[in-house]
């Protein structure tokens, strides 16, 4: 038993995986990047990983340092991604849409000891690293000259070896590989520790439920830095079954279409406003996507007419999946389930465990506490996914504590479950708002708008968009006559504190906000209130 133990915890890693499809698929192709008109065996992409693996070994950097990433989609990602996966290192993607202030606390938090970003955000990486206290000890920069400031990605690997870099480390399939950012429910980013471990089963639960093989070409037109993305027919999947994988940076309908057709792409994975992008496009121009198995989408729930829809214009097979960044994806909507299921986010996945239980205001309720499954009364959302997460945030046990409890992590999603416990998200209980698949809280919104002068008081919330599924949307006590929404969306894009997507699109100045007896904010009741100021024209666009 101690040989079994001691092989598996040193043997069954991502890496391996990886390195057994290189020596079987070595002439196969692996991936795809179209807008260079590219594409890379399995060989081919080891060798380069190995370029970019000897180049980080000879800057020092050896297993649990940091290599931070900012970029889109891209060839150079994989890269990274795999090199740290050889050194166990820590692939750390974080979101190319971060402000300067936002980036800066990344780095402060991670403290990364190279970071890699494509040409668009040099500059915005380097007024990050100004701001953030941790100094990185090298920028490397994608398709741009090296200069005094950072290192070009070409100069970078340029001398150094395509052979397999020297053993540096023991492997453990415990050892964290991949950090991954989300926000709390204060804003604040939490850094989410995955194991190699945590990547092999995140694969395997792709290649049970598509099902995934290496016959399959998936493409994944979400921003590999989520979990969804890197997980879901991304590089963490697609290397591990021998798949290949067409890179898209940003996503554009024709385009994906005009892919599938072409590389005879088998998956495609995207956010319910993709699809309505895509079946708006399939409609217009009627592209041959026969070789279509399926499509996956995540991030919100689909509804009925929409489900129908895409099924008929784009797939009979369309997946709906739920989950956290902590967890991957852990109920599932199969083609077999739609579009009954449609409107719900489906049932537990294989190996995870997704309850609906009771809410307290003093306390978590207890695992076992669970709702009547009868569809109707309202609970919250928890998962048990021992495959899939690691349980802890990295550097921050006060947020570990709060998140998780015997074994299972307390969503705050407020949800209704039936009596085969397909699950029905019905709202946050920290008032979260998802626009086009991106997480953004009132709160952290609300702190940027009320540094501006002319701001007494604001709250923030959202209203329902059909395309982004929600709009932030700020109510704004003044004490100045002369402020305009034009001036604070103008602020808006000029803070280094807030992403340019989490500006409000939607304004009212008002007299007055609601608070309760304890000096909270109501967001519930602004929320109401903004969905009736919708209806009469009342709020202003920008």
């Amino acid at each position: 038993m101690n040989d079994f133990k001691t092989i598996f915890e040193s043997r069954y890693t991502w890496i391996e995986g990886f390195m057994r499809n290189v020596r079987r698929y070595s002439n196969k192709p692996a991936m795809i990047f179209p807008e260079k008109d590219k594409t890379w065996t399995y060989k081919e992409l080891n060798e380069d990983c190995n370029r970019l693996c000897n180049a980080l070994v000879a800057d020092g950097v050896k297993k649990g340092d940091v290599v931070m990433l900012q970029m889109l989609n891209c060839p150079e990602f994989a890269f990274a991604y795999i090199a740290c996966h050889k050194l166990h290192s820590v692939c750390c993607p974080v979101s190319f849409r971060l402000s300067e202030g936002e980036m800066a606390f990344n780095i402060d938090d991670s403290k990364p000891k190279v970071i890699i970003c494509c040409k668009s955000k040099k500059e915005s990486v380097l007024e990050a690293i100004s701001l953030a206290s941790h100094k990185p000890e090298r920028l490397v920069v994608i398709d741009r000259p090296t200069d005094e400031l950072a290192t070009s990605y070409e100069d970078y690997v340029r001398d150094s070896s395509a052979d397999e870099p020297p053993f540096t480390c023991e492997y453990n399939i415990y050892d964290e590989t991949t950090r991954l950012y989300t926000s709390g429910t204060t804003g604040k980013p939490k850094g989410v520790a995955l194991t190699s471990i945590n990547e092999v089963l995140s694969a395997h639960d792709v290649m049970i439920h598509f099902p995934m093989s290496y016959k399959d070409v998936t493409m994944n037109t979400t921003p590999w830095f989520h979990r969804g993305g890197l997980h879901c027919a991304g590089p963490c999947p697609a290397f591990y079954a021998g798949s290949t994988i067409v890179i898209m940076g940003k996503f554009e309908a024709d385009t994906t279409l005009k892919y599938v057709s072409r590389y005879k792409i088998t998956f495609l994975v995207g956010v319910p406003t993709v699809l309505e992008e895509l079946a708006d496009e399939q409609e217009r121009m009627e592209y041959n996507i026969s070789t279509l198995k399926g499509i996956v989408t995540m991030g919100s729930p689909l509804e009925r007419s929409a489900c129908i829809r895409y099924q008929k214009v784009l797939t009979p097979n369309i997946f709906n999946g739920y989950g956290t960044t902590e967890t991957f994806w852990n109920t599932f909507l199969r083609p077999f389930d739609l579009p009954e299921n449609a409107g719900t986010a489906g049932a537990s996945c294989v190996d995870d465990d997704v309850r609906v239980v009771k809410v307290y205001e003093d306390r978590k309720a207890e695992p076992d506490d669970v709702v009547a499954t009868d569809g109707t009364e309202v609970g919250e959302v928890i998962i048990c996914s021992p495959a899939k997460s690691p349980y802890i945030y990295y550097g921050n046990e006060e947020e570990t504590k709060k998140k998780y409890y015997h074994g299972f992590i307390y969503t705050n999603d407020l949800a209704t479950w039936d009596e085969n416990q397909f699950v029905t998200i019905i709202g946050r209980k920290d008032d979260m708002i998802i626009s086009s698949g991106e997480n953004i809280y009132p709160t952290e919104i609300e702190a940027v708008l009320n540094m501006h002068p002319k701001v007494k008081d604001c709250i923030v919330t959202s209203v329902p968009d059909k395309i982004r599924g929600q709009i932030v949307t700020a109510y704004i006590v003044v004490n100045d006559d002369s402020l305009t929404p034009e001036e604070l969306d103008e602020y808006c894009k000029q803070s280094p504190n807030i992403a340019n997507f989490k500006r409000p699109r939607y304004y009212r100045f008002t007299q007055q906000i609601p608070f309760n007896a304890t000096g909270k904010k109501l967001h519930v009741k602004i929320k109401e209130t903004a969905v009736d100021d919708l209806k009469n024209g009342l709020l202003y666009r920008v």
